[in-house]
């Protein structure tokens, strides 16, 4: 099978640089890489002259092409007609050696399977459970062997009855699933969501879908609202041998309030798209969460010492979840 690699970046040069070195030790390097910069500057262009990689494409896209989502569309347009598999990574991240062997092994071993995501082993707090020390349920999940530390808005949400009934990467009906990903087992496990970080798909899914446009600029959740249509193609799956490190690297993001609203009404429409008529249950669950989940964060302005961030976003969302009531989103098909 023929990979195509697209990388969409943004005012990144040294961790793009970094996560390309990255792809330079594989085991298995990509037939080609599709580099899609939006930068207003050329810093990522000079680096990528004076380091010369096999197989890339470089491309500074307009401002009317700029956005994760139009990018990765762009780069969508670019690919090779003999390329098989297309592949994502976010530009600061950092891949195992035997990323694109694991990703090929996934697809090559069950055709049912349209889409795979890795799993960031530095954001991967799973253990194996002790066998004579005690859990208690409302701090912590088990999962076949392993046990994950809830984080304070989890155990609120355990506490009060509005935690999933899922395993992690599944929707349940008032959405908010469990983000604890997966313990590092070497297994495969079926999901709905993929992580737009480390997710790739069998070409043929975007015969017929493209990232919506919905999601401009940093187009938060555009991953999800893509894993769920990419699902009428076959299964999505997350492997947990496909590893890297994720680094969030802050630059390129948006403003707190901006980034809070968007998780709200992003947040609702990813699940409307699921979910198009959820019950009763279902939309009280959903909004308690989000208002739940909102004063988790504005908390944070007495018990952190980023309380302008925390106030911020806790306002965006606030104002996202008011706006649903006069102005909610137009779900795309």
């Amino acid at each position: 099978m023929n990979v195509t690699l697209i990388i969409c970046t943004y005012m990144r040069a040294k961790p793009l640089l970094q996560l390309l070195q990255s792809v330079q030790r594989q085991t298995i390097y990509p037939n080609e890489i599709l580099i899609v910069d939006g930068s207003t500057n050329n810093e990522t262009r000079i680096i990528l002259e004076k380091n010369q990689f096999k197989g890339l494409h470089y491309f500074l896209v307009s401002d009317e092409e700029r956005g994760l989502t139009k990018q990765r569309n762009f780069g969508i347009n670019k690919v090779s007609e003999t390329s098989d598999i297309i592949a994502f990574l976010d530009d600061d991240t950092e891949l195992m050696p035997n990323y694109f062997e694991e990703l090929l092994k996934t697809f090559t071993e069950e055709n049912e399977i349209s889409g795979v995501g890795g799993i960031a082993i530095n954001e991967n707090n799973w253990k194996q459970l002790e066998p004579n020390k005690k859990y208690s349920k409302y701090h912590y999940y088990q999962f076949e062997g392993f046990v994950h530390k809830e984080g304070q808005r989890n155990v609120f949400r355990n506490y009060l009855g509005l935690q999933s009934n899922l395993t992690p990467g599944k929707m349940p009906e008032y959405s908010h699933g469990r983000t604890c990903g997966f313990p590092m087992n070497a297994k495969i496990y079926e999901v709905d969501l993929l992580i737009g970080m480390s997710f790739a798909f069998r070409k043929k899914v975007f015969d017929s879908i493209r990232f919506s446009t919905y999601f401009e600029g940093y187009g938060l959740y555009e991953d999800a609202d893509f894993s769920i249509r990419a699902l009428k193609s076959g299964k999505n799956v997350i492997n947990t041998n496909m590893q890297l490190n994720h680094f969030h690297n802050p630059s390129g993001r948006p403003n707190q309030y901006k980034y809070g609203k968007m998780v709200v009404r992003n947040g609702w429409y990813v699940w409307r798209l699921k979910y198009p008529n959820p019950s009763l249950k279902a939309i009280l669950k959903w909004h308690s969460i989000t208002l739940l989940l909102a004063f988790i964060r504005f908390s944070n302005t007495f018990t952190t010492n980023q309380q302008k961030e925390a106030f911020t976003e806790f306002s965006g969302r606030i104002s996202g979840w008011f706006s649903l009531f006069v102005n909610a989103p137009k779900i795309q098909s």
